[in-house]
């Protein structure tokens, strides 16, 4: 978010985090820069999610990773700091490093409104305009050269969504109906579901409570206004808030079994939504404030009600949630919604009421008022300028100067935990959240050097967009799953399972958890999704972590073929130390994401790059082969980019590219990873 800001920012990976506040200098690549000019201004009822939603369309489409883009022209003008920052907090999902917005005029409202001193304000525009880092716009812009460019005119930015598992397969509102149809007929994939057309109008009927209810594919039964951006943005937040005020002044309702909920980004949302006085109709429609910071987005939107969960899954509907979140990705926002849209806070509501994203709002009603007549999108939908009167009257800067005087203060529940005065973690053996890592078991003042990859097995075989949530998921944990298992064996309720982000600090839970996505596609499987693979010796089908454990045990190393777009999604380290965990030595793949390749070579996994036009398919690779990969034993020969051959015990040989992309990186696996690396510095520094 503080791109939006002109601060020049950008995420790690928790590896490298870990590594830094240890005292480790980051290292990478200079990365190109993509310049992307923005022109015009919105259309009346365009919201800021729109806008993030096409550009995170076009430039995943570009290619950006590992690159920073820098948005620029007289469009930018148009955007409020909130918007600006909507689209900056959408990095990891475009791909890129970072998306800058250099700072201007609105920056400088921006910090007037949240509280800052006038001669604070002074002070940062004097500096950045004498070190030529302030732009004006009002002055005739200098040509910038940039890696490549992009251009947008917010004038042909459409009311739109993304999904139904994807944050970058963007949906205008007006095709929506369309596409849905279409992706209910289309073969298993990102955009499809495979449901036999004489099964899509299948109509499930169950009792909600001692009600007679019906659900049927493309309902929606999560419908949330969660984000970190887009609920602390006030003019998607207020804008919501008028659709709520109009379906309510027209007697809309909300089914009672979608699980609706309000999760605020900043606690300063609460207080402009009271001001205006429209709170009490987002409460009315089920969208109580249920928390603040991550929530549904991350997986954590709760069970779903016993008999709505039974309808959905007695008759394989295909139930929707719609979320105001950055990710979609399968499996993360619910185990039971196989279709996830990311739509405006706004439109989230509207979704909410009609009930169905199976829907053309254009020609259908949203439902019926309460004198009989049918309420259609346009009747609920505010105009730009409304929101805007709102936004004046109600976002003050005493509201922002009040939070954040009271952030430091923490709660009395988290102030009043006890806490060891010792210098060292007291470790408690019986604790299932957190637990001791293996990391410097056995460790050695030597480091272990370079290590031969030979006659290894293929654990995984995946496609393309295998994300960070399909490698750690960071969900509910599944009653059938080996991390359920671990904890059943220690006397831990099904109730009290929480989530795998929740138990984060317990390595032997995470281990288990990793490749556990219950919507994971491996090829071994031939069709079939889900958590598991072969045994290739056996031809055994065991959950991932069961054949991972069983090949460690038999002494066998393990190797993983993959996709283009190889760890996309968030900024999960875990997503590299479970592999490491379960003892991965390499990865193959098309492509990878950024930080996730650089969290691989922090655990001393080795990234290799298939040659363009060539991946395991065309290479006729099944993954039932050992693969040998042909790395140096003498770390000096070892160079960061270089040409490796990998071998298979079929005769097969072809040549990838080492994707340790530095000397640091390379250092780091020489000595089994980035934390070994840090550990034996400070003590050589001793």
């Amino acid at each position: 978010m503080i791109d939006g800001l002109g601060v020049a920012g950008w995420g790690v990976g928790g590896i490298e985090a870990e590594a830094t506040m240890l005292g480790q200098p980051m290292s990478m690549v200079l990365p190109a820069v993509v310049g992307f000019k923005l022109s015009g201004k919105l259309r009346n009822g365009v919201t800021a999610t729109d806008l993030v939603l096409t550009v995170t369309q076009m430039l995943r489409k570009h290619g950006v990773v590992g690159k920073f883009v820098e948005f620029y022209g007289g469009g930018m003008g148009e955007l409020s700091l909130a918007d600006r920052a909507t689209i900056a907090n959408m990095a990891p999902e475009y791909g890129a490093t970072m998306g800058f917005f250099p700072v201007d005029a609105k920056t400088l409202d921006y910090l007037k409104l949240t509280g800052r001193s006038d001669e604070t304000v002074a002070m940062i525009e004097t500096y950045l305009r004498a070190n030529n880092m302030f732009v004006d716009y009002k002055q005739v812009q200098a040509e910038r050269v940039y890696s490549s460019y992009l251009e947008l005119d917010l004038d042909e930015v459409e009311p739109c969504l993304s999904g139904p598992k994807r944050p970058h397969d963007r949906v205008t509102l007006k095709n929506m109906k369309s596409d849905w149809l279409s992706c209910l007929d289309n073969k298993v994939g990102f955009k499809g579901f495979a449901v036999p057309k004489e099964s899509q109008g299948k109509v499930a009927e169950f009792s909600f409570r001692g009600t007679p209810a019906k659900i049927k594919h493309g309902d929606v039964v999560i419908a949330a206004i969660t984000s970190c951006t887009n609920t602390s943005n006030p003019n998607v937040m207020l804008g919501a808030a008028l659709v709520a005020k109009k379906a309510c002044d027209l007697g809309l309702e909300v089914k009672p079994w979608i699980k609706t909920s309000l999760a605020p980004g900043s606690g300063v949302v609460k207080k402009y939504l009271d001001k205006s006085g429209l709170q009490k109709y987002l409460n009315q429609l089920g969208f109580n404030i249920v928390g603040y910071g991550c929530t549904t987005c991350i997986g954590n939107s709760g069970d779903l009600d016993e008999s709505v969960a039974a309808a959905i899954t007695d008759n394989d509907v295909v139930a929707a949630a719609v979320l105001s979140g950055n990710r979609n990705f399968e499996g993360r926002v619910h185990a039971l919604t196989r279709a996830n849209y990311l739509a405006s806070p706004p439109l989230v509501v509207a979704y909410a009421l009609a009930g169905t994203v199976n829907i053309d709002f254009e020609k259908e009603p949203v439902g019926i008022s309460k004198d009989g007549k049918e309420v259609y999108f346009r009747d609920i939908w505010p105009t730009t300028d409304e929101i805007a009167e709102v936004v004046k009257a109600s976002v003050l800067p005493d509201m922002f100067k009040g939070t954040y005087e009271a952030i430091t203060k923490g709660n009395p529940m988290w102030n009043e935990l006890p806490v060891s005065a010792s210098t060292l973690y007291p470790w408690d053996p019986k604790s299932t959240y957190i637990h001791e890592p293996p990391y410097f078991k056995d460790m050695t003042m030597t480091p272990p050097g370079a290590r031969p990859v030979k006659d290894a097995y293929c654990l995984l075989n995946f496609g393309d967009s295998i994300t960070t949530d399909h490698i750690s998921p960071a969900g509910s944990i599944h009653p059938d799953s080996p991390a359920a298992k671990y904890l059943k064996e220690r006397n831990v309720e099904r109730k009290d399972f929480n989530s795998y982000g929740s138990r984060r600090g317990n390595d032997e839970i995470m281990a288990r958890g990793t490749f556990a996505n219950i919507r994971i596609v491996n090829k071994f499987l031939k069709g079939e999704v889900g958590p598991q693979t072969i045994h290739v010796p056996s031809g055994e089908k065991l959950a991932v972590f069961d054949a991972a454990m069983k090949y460690k045990n038999e002494g066998h190393d393990t190797i993983i073929l993959a996709g283009a777009e190889y760890g996309s999604g968030s900024s999960r380290d875990w997503a590299a130390k479970g592999p490491m965990l379960q003892g991965v030595k390499a990865v193959i793949a098309k492509s990878f994401e950024r930080i996730h390749r650089s969290n691989l070579a922090g655990m001393g996994i080795v990234p290799l790059c298939f040659k363009a036009g060539e991946d395991a398919d065309t290479l006729g690779l099944t993954g039932h082969e050992r693969y040998t990969i042909q790395l140096p034993t003498d770390v000096n020969e070892i160079k960061p980019g270089q040409d490796v051959t990998v071998t298979t015990d079929n005769g097969k040989s072809f040549t990838c590219t080492l994707r340790f992309d530095t000397e640091v990186e390379l250092a780091y696996y020489t000595h089994g990873g980035i934390l070994p690396y840090v550990i034996r510095k400070i003590a050589a520094e001793q």
